[in-house]
């Protein structure tokens, strides 16, 4: 018997992390967020009651209360054809975006990309919101109406206007977690959402049966050095629908930003780690977890990456394409074994 499979045959089923009934205002009456897992989307961030403060506990000035604030959105959503990334990033001084389509049998990979100073919107709300960059060669748009996402592309090679939605009684991620010494962070994540609508690729229209996608709304006032390692998966296999979310960097003051989905059903994890080789970007990730409920092997097939020097704003990005293979065990002590199935993970550093 292997030592991985002494570990998984001594798992019994745990109780789930403790989760809170999401607040409809983040922000408190005392001027600060309220920290925790909660049961649902948060309705607002309602950033101008957050008493933000510097690290000598006085106030801080508007200027620096608006321009520390970071908001990021991001879709990806997999067909039996092609494998799609769309992202919108607010960092007040700018807002980029990009959209990207992966063709899985030529590995061929084809994007658009936005970085603007104005004609760009975002709103703190991960319930009821819109956010869009472009213009009238290119333009994405993500509008969240009661919580359930839609998403609209124009570019010369993609178009769509696509819809993520849940299965019933399936629960998101949502959490709050102190950041740095007087900021926090907002994540709200949710994996292996059915996909409708329309989506035309160089023209062609792309079948949407069996479509599965997921969606990362986060926000706050984050690092002003911030970095992350990432990982998320969505995917139908023999035993339904499955995907899960993998992070480290950001929310670790206390709690974590992982979970996995089978089936709707969201089982929270506990802390990974990531071990890989930046200056070989090809080789094999390997994501584990320090309890041994995570062990996966990630090999990766293509990448979109970005290095962008801005003097006060810095930005090395690698979002790369490619197959988990592994294990995760769930709250219930079950087993989910994957081999050679399509994914993302992502190495990010970012100075804002």
């Amino acid at each position: 018997m292997t030592s991985h499979q002494a570990d998984i045959d001594r798992f019994q089923p745990c109780a789930p992390l403790l989760t809170t009934k999401a607040p409809a205002a983040l922000i408190g009456a005392n001027g600060q967020p309220q920290f925790g897992h909660f049961d649902g989307p948060v309705a607002s961030l309602n950033l101008a009651d957050f008493d933000y403060q510097t690290c000598m506990d006085t106030a801080a000035s508007k200027l620096a209360k608006y321009f520390h604030y970071k908001q990021f959105q991001f879709v990806s959503i997999r067909t039996r054809d092609y494998i799609l990334g769309v992202a919108l990033a607010d960092i007040r001084y700018l807002g980029s975006g990009f959209a990207y389509s992966y063709h899985i049998n030529s590995n061929q990979l084809s994007e658009m990309n936005w970085l603007s100073a104005a004609g760009y919107q975002t709103q703190p709300s991960p319930l009821n919101s819109l956010g869009k960059i472009g213009h009238r060669h290119g333009q994405v748009a993500i509008n969240i109406v009661d919580g359930c996402w839609h998403l609209r592309v124009s570019s010369a090679d993609m178009n769509a206007e696509l819809s993520l939605t849940p299965m019933p009684l399936s629960l998101p991620l949502a959490l709050c977690n102190p950041t740095g010494y007087s900021g926090w962070t907002y994540t709200q994540k949710h994996n292996a959402l059915a996909v409708k609508g329309r989506l035309e690729i160089n023209g062609t229209s792309v079948s949407l049966i069996d479509a599965i996608g997921g969606y990362d709304f986060s926000a706050g006032y984050m690092r002003r050095d911030t970095s992350w390692r990432w990982a998320s998966m969505n995917a139908l296999t023999d035993v339904g629908t499955i995907g899960f979310n993998l992070a480290a960097g950001v929310n670790e003051t206390g709690l974590t930003e992982n979970v996995f989905w089978c089936n709707g059903e969201r089982h929270l994890l506990g802390p990974v780690h990531f071990e890989f080789n930046r200056k070989a970007p090809s080789d094999p990730w390997l994501i584990t977890s320090v309890d041994g409920r995570v062990n996966l092997r990630f090999s990766g097939l293509n990448h979109r990456s970005e290095k962008r020097d801005l003097w006060l704003l810095r930005s090395n990005f690698r979002q790369n394409i490619g197959r988990f293979s592994g294990d995760i065990i769930d709250n219930n002590g079950r087993l989910h074994q994957f081999s050679e199935v399509f994914g993302l993970s992502e190495d990010h550093y970012a100075r804002w």
